[in-house]
């Protein structure tokens, strides 16, 4: 079974060097020649400049074999895990692409987990979501703790207007802290979703899915038996069912998205949830998880049980008498209307 490694050069590593540059400039400001560029330095002076501590003190070592740039940029991203005793070393790339990869990484004793998973965002990950304004309606904005940052904190709310480095970087990990605060309460009211561990700056550890060789596959690449096609959609309807309990929406549910291993299935992937409290298009967005994730199991043969048909229409009618009563007229109206961008894509 293969791992799903997707083709990645590490453009983004140079972004984090160019990034930790200007962060640098801002604090010590000093004048450069005219013929001198950053693409000029040496590839040594680069890969110092991608982590905070060039000399790499942070007491863990890899036995995964990266590039020399995500190895560097991967220590500096992934060293607080270690250093909360959650990790101990990180053993295989499991995914790889433009939003994240992830890693297969021995677990800390304290954990009570033989391995853990590490998912470790790009750079440019949220900055180029597409229609992220969707997503952020109606969205605070988190703080590395997971805690709502006032309104009134103008330091915040000024870089985040201007876009600034530190701007960018705030609202990269309130994307993260959405992921991580959502894995907790799902996970806490029994989801089928992967047990949290802690966060980094740029990193969620959660439970592994799979076993020493193999990492679990997502339903995409999935033919399932027919003795447990049924069992799983339920399984996959309970869990948006609830995450509407708790008044939110995936956002990006599909059968890439859920991992499937040995009869069960994990739903994975938060960073875009959404309220359906505040945000006026979260029954569109709910309408189109509900969709993608009844055309994988249709195409499976699945027909669905009577309280979780495979039907979204059907579904849907089920999903609005359990969840959405508590909305008023006037809101009710406000989705009826809302439509998603047309340029939504996978």
């Amino acid at each position: 079974m293969s791992t799903f490694l997707y083709d990645d050069t590490f453009d983004e590593y140079e972004d984090a060097f160019n990034a930790r540059q200007i962060r640098r400039a801002e604090r010590r400001p000093k004048k450069l020649k005219p013929d001198k560029r950053a693409h000029d330095k040496p590839v040594k002076d680069i890969i110092g400049g991608l982590s905070d501590d060039p000399s790499d003190t942070t007491g863990f070592s890899m036995t995964y074999q990266p590039s020399q740039f995500e190895a560097v940029w991967l220590k500096d991203s992934l060293h607080p895990l270690f250093d909360k005793a959650i990790i101990m070393d990180v053993l295989a790339s499991i995914k790889g692409g433009k939003e994240a990869s992830v890693y297969r990484c021995e677990a800390h004793p304290a954990t009570g987990a033989h391995l853990v998973a590490a998912k470790v965002y790009r750079p440019r990950m949220f900055r180029n979501l597409r229609n992220d304004a969707m997503y952020k309606e109606g969205r605070a904005m988190l703080n590395s703790s997971g805690k709502l940052i006032k309104e009134s904190d103008m330091r915040v709310m000024k870089a985040l207007a201007q876009k600034s480095t530190y701007g960018d970087q705030v609202a990269h990990t309130s994307w993260l802290m959405h992921e991580m605060n959502t894995l907790n309460l799902l996970y806490e009211d029994g989801a089928r979703v992967p047990r949290p561990y802690g966060t980094a700056l740029n990193a969620i550890a959660m439970d592994y899915i799979g076993d020493e060789h193999t990492a679990a596959p997502p339903l995409s690449h999935v033919t399932l038996d027919s003795h447990e096609r049924t069992g799983l959609f339920v399984d996959v309807m309970r869990t948006v069912d609830t995450m509407l309990k708790h008044r939110l929406v995936h956002g990006d549910l599909s059968a890439f998205n859920i991992l499937y291993w040995r009869g069960q299935i994990t739903v994975i992937d938060f960073p875009q949830v959404v309220s359906i409290d505040s945000n006026s298009v979260a029954l569109k967005i709910l309408e189109r998880d509900v969709q993608r994730v009844c055309e994988y199991f249709a195409d499976q043969g699945v027909t669905g049980t009577s309280a979780y048909p495979c039907d979204p229409v059907a579904l849907m009618d089920g999903f609005r008498r359990r969840h959405f009563r508590r909305l008023s007229r006037y809101r009710e109206a406000d989705f009826s209307r809302a439509t998603l961008p047309e340029d939504v894509e996978d």
